[in-house]
């Protein structure tokens, strides 16, 4: 992965790489370096783990799925199960959507392929960090919430990227409350798959092949946040499909 010229240079975060492969990691770090970033690197899941089960911290993980010992999708597992939540990009060899759709299920942020060039990731990471740090330039650029939002049963809160449904808080990652929070704002107005691509990854990035990749991407998301709603309320249903279109968020004044 060969730095760009063009690069974005971001202000200075700590950015985590988990990867086995010695000269990858080693290249990713150097360019991440020069681009302004604190970079903690290791080799494996096991010696991530533990450097954070000490106490250590970071804001963004770039993780890969094939390493010994513990996989990427194993190590998020056990990162989210320890209550860490900082946001995670799998950066991988692997291109089928099946492991697209469990990296964004299990929790991450994004999924990234190698093969991409580095202003690509750089801007990907930059959109993860701005809106981590609650940037709301950034997102209101991508049109999302600006400000917070009351709409019949849901709060959301754009400060603490916190959300309440009929009282009760519901989990969400920061590109689910994006989104909810992009629906939200546009109460019974149908919203294409493209939009809410655009709003997850930037407009003009793509993942998976043509039409069907970005919409199954966006599908993914919209699966995951339904069920965490429905976790709290099996009777949630705000969140409705157009066929060959989009979604729409189902707005309902209730006494």
């Amino acid at each position: 992965m060969a730095a760009s010229n063009s690069a974005l240079v971001l202000p200075a975060r700590r950015i985590i790489i988990i990867d086995d492969d010695a000269l990858f990691r080693e290249s990713l770090e150097q360019n991440l370096a020069d681009a302004g970033f604190e970079i903690l690197a290791f080799e494996n899941g096991l010696l991530a783990l533990s450097y954070f089960a000490n106490g250590g911290g970071g804001d963004l993980i770039l993780l890969d799925w094939k390493m010994p010992d513990l996989n990427g999708i194993e190590v998020l597992r056990l990162l989210r199960q320890d209550d860490i939540q900082i946001p995670v990009i799998f950066l991988t060899v692997l291109n089928d959507q099946i492991y697209e759709e469990a990296a964004l299920m299990g929790g991450a942020v994004d999924f990234v392929e190698k093969s991409r060039s580095f202003s690509i990731l750089l801007r990907r990471i930059g959109l993860t960090l701005s809106g981590a740090r609650g940037d709301n330039d950034e997102v209101g650029d991508r049109g999302g919430a600006a400000q917070d939002i009351d709409l019949g049963d849901l709060n959301l809160d754009v400060t603490s990227n916190r959300a309440i449904w009929r009282g009760r808080r519901v989990d969400l990652s920061l590109t689910e409350f994006q989104i909810v929070g992009y629906l939200a704002a546009r109460p019974d107005k149908d919203v294409g798959y493209r939009e809410l691509y655009d709003l997850v990854h930037g407009v003009g990035f793509f993942a998976g092949e043509g039409e069907q990749g970005y919409r199954a991407n966006v599908r993914t998301f919209v699966k995951r946040i339904r069920q965490k709603f429905r976790n709290v309320d099996p009777a949630f249903e705000q969140i409705e499909n157009y066929p060959g279109f989009g979604y729409r968020w189902r707005h309902e004044d209730r006494a």
